[in-house]
C-alpha cells in the first residue's frame, strides 16, 4: 500500500525509440540487386590499380610459365566458352582439309607458341576469333556437299523487290565507267581489307586502354557469325542473276570477280579473277560482310572519336554503294551485315568497352578506365534517372585478360569489368558504400534522392 501513491503520480513512460529498434535496410532507397555485396565492400585496396603504368603498360616477358601461372589462377567463368567454340572451330577446320600432318603440326605448334608468350600473346589472343575467322573461311571450300543445305536463288531478289519496290543492285550497275570502277575499287577491293589494320592502330595508340582487345573479339565473332549464317543460308549474288537468271544453283560452280574484272582489265594484272573465281564461299551473299565490318569500324571509331562520326558514316555509305555497283551484293545483304555488327557492338559497349575521356588524347595519359556503361535507375514517383555505376562493382581477379582482352592494355590490372576514379578507389578501401539524402529545393515538403556520393 506504501507504492500505491507513488504508482498514482509516476508518469507513464513512453517506449524507448532508440535507433536499435530501426532497420535502416528498410530506409535504403535503392534497390538490393544495386547495393554492393558485403564481400565487395571489404574488398582489399591491393585490387585498386590507379598508376598509369598498370593499364597502359606491355608485357615485355618472353616466360611462357608467367601465362601458364596466369591460367592456372584464372577464375573460369560461362563466358569463357567463347574460346572452346573457336577451338573446336579451329579443330574442325583442320580435321576437313586435305591430309598435310607437317603443315598442321607446325601451325598448330606456332599458334600455341604465340599464344604462350606473353610479349606476344598479349597482340594475338585478344585476336584469336580473327584467326579462327580466317581459318574457317578457307578451309569451309572443304565441305562435302552432302552436308550443305539448299542454295537460294530467288530470296533475296524477291525481298529486294517487296522492300525496296526495285533491284537496286541492277540499277546502280546499269551505267557503269571507268573512273566510277575506280571510285568503287578502292572501298571495296582496298579498305574493306586494310581497314582493320589502320583502325587498329589509332585504337591502341589514341584510345583508352582495352579498347582494342574489344574490337578485336567484336571483329572476329562478327565475321565468324557472318560465315556460318553464309553457310548455312547460302544465297546467290546479284551476278549470278546477270550470268544464269533464276536458273537453280549447285555447288561445284565457280564464282565470278563481276565488276571487279574490270579493275583487272584497267590495271593489267589478275588481282581478283582467279580470287573471287575460286572463292571458298561463291554464294555467301548475305549478309554482306563488307557492309558489316565497315559498320563496326565506323561505329568503334565514332565511339573513341566522336567528332569524325561524319566522315565514317561517309566511308559506310561508300563501301555500300560499291558492293551494289559492283553487282556483289543486294541492297538487303547490306542490311542485315549492318544489323548484325550493330548488335554486336552495342552490347560490347554496355558491357566491355571502356569509356573515353575527353581530355586525354592517347592510351599512355589514362590513369584509370571506367568500363561499360553507366547503370541508372528511373524514379518513377519523380522522374528521375540516378546513375548508380560507382554501386555496382564486379568481382576482380587477375586472370580477367582471359574473359576480356589483352594483357597489353591491363597486364596486371585487376579490376574486373571497370574500375574506379583514383579519388574513390583510395577511399573506398577504408569504408563502407554510404547515401547521401538532400533535399530538392524545387519541391516543398518533399525530400529525393539527388546525390549518390561514395565514401
Amino acid at each position: 500500500m506504501r507504492d500505491l501513491p507513488s504508482l498514482i503520480q509516476a508518469k507513464p513512460k513512453l517506449p524507448s525509440l532508440w535507433t536499435g529498434n530501426i532497420n535502416f535496410a528498410k530506409l535504403n532507397p535503392i534497390p538490393h540487386r544495386y547495393r554492393p555485396s558485403r564481400g565487395k565492400r571489404h574488398q582489399k585496396k591491393s585490387d585498386t590499380y590507379t598508376d598509369a603504368n598498370d593499364i597502359t603498360s606491355l608485357q615485355k616477358s618472353f616466360n611462357p610459365l608467367v601465362t601458364i601461372r596466369r591460367l592456372r589462377a584464372h577464375k573460369w567463368r560461362l563466358l569463357d566458352l567463347q574460346y572452346t567454340i573457336l577451338v573446336a572451330l579451329i579443330i574442325f577446320s583442320l580435321c576437313i582439309t586435305p591430309s598435310a600432318p607437317l603443315i598442321k603440326t607446325l601451325a598448330v605448334a606456332g599458334g600455341l607458341l604465340l599464344l604462350t608468350v606473353p610479349a606476344t600473346s598479349q597482340f594475338f589472343f585478344p585476336g584469336l576469333s580473327i584467326w579462327a575467322y580466317l581459318i574457317y573461311f578457307f578451309c569451309s571450300r572443304f565441305i562435302d556437299a552432302k552436308y550443305r543445305p539448299h542454295i537460294w536463288v530467288r530470296v533475296l531478289p524477291a525481298l529486294e523487290n517487296v522492300l525496296y519496290g526495285a533491284n537496286l543492285s541492277n540499277i546502280l550497275s546499269a551505267h557503269t565507267h571507268p573512273f566510277l570502277d575506280i571510285l568503287a575499287w578502292i572501298p571495296y577491293g582496298l579498305g574493306h581489307f586494310g581497314a582493320p589494320f589502320v583502325c587498329a592502330g589509332f585504337l591502341f595508340l589514341f584510345a583508352a586502354p582495352r579498347t582494342l582487345p574489344v574490337f578485336a573479339k567484336c571483329f572476329g565473332w562478327l565475321n565468324v557469325l557472318g560465315v556460318t549464317i553464309q553457310l548455312l543460308f547460302p544465297c546467290t549474288p546479284p551476278w549470278y542473276e546477270n550470268e544464269h537468271g533464276l536458273a537453280p544453283a549447285a555447288y561445284g560452280m565457280q564464282g565470278s570477280p563481276a565488276g571487279l574484272a574490270r579493275i583487272d582489265a584497267i590495271l593489267g594484272i589478275d588481282m581478283y579473277t582467279t580470287s573471287f573465281t575460286t572463292a571458298p564461299v561463291p554464294f555467301g551473299a548475305f549478309p554482306s560482310l563488307h557492309a558489316a565490318d565497315a559498320v563496326m569500324e565506323a561505329l568503334i571509331l565514332s565511339h573513341c572519336f566522336p567528332r569524325f562520326r561524319p566522315l565514317f558514316m561517309i566511308y559506310v555509305g561508300w563501301i555500300w554503294w560499291a558492293t551494289m555497283y559492283l553487282n556483289h551484293h543486294y541492297a538487303v545483304d547490306l542490311v542485315g551485315g549492318s544489323l548484325l555488327s550493330a548488335g554486336i557492338f552495342y552490347y560490347a559497349k554496355a558491357r566491355y568497352l571502356p569509356q573515353q575521356q575527353a581530355d586525354k588524347k592517347t592510351r599512355w595519359e589514362y590513369d584509370y578506365v571506367e568500363v561499360g556503361e553507366q547503370t541508372k535507375i528511373f524514379d518513377e514517383e519523380y522522374g528521375r534517372l540516378y546513375n548508380m555505376g560507382y554501386l555496382q562493382r564486379r568481382g576482380s581477379s587477375s586472370s580477367d585478360e582471359w574473359t576480356v582482352g589483352s594483357s597489353s592494355s591491363y597486364s596486371t590490372s585487376s579490376q574486373g569489368s571497370g574500375s574506379l576514379s583514383p579519388a574513390l578507389s583510395e577511399e573506398s578501401g577504408r569504408s563502407l558504400f554510404s547515401i547521401e539524402i538532400r533535399p530538392d529545393h524545387e519541391r516543398y515538403e518533399i525530400p529525393q534522392l539527388t546525390e549518390v556520393a561514395v565514401r
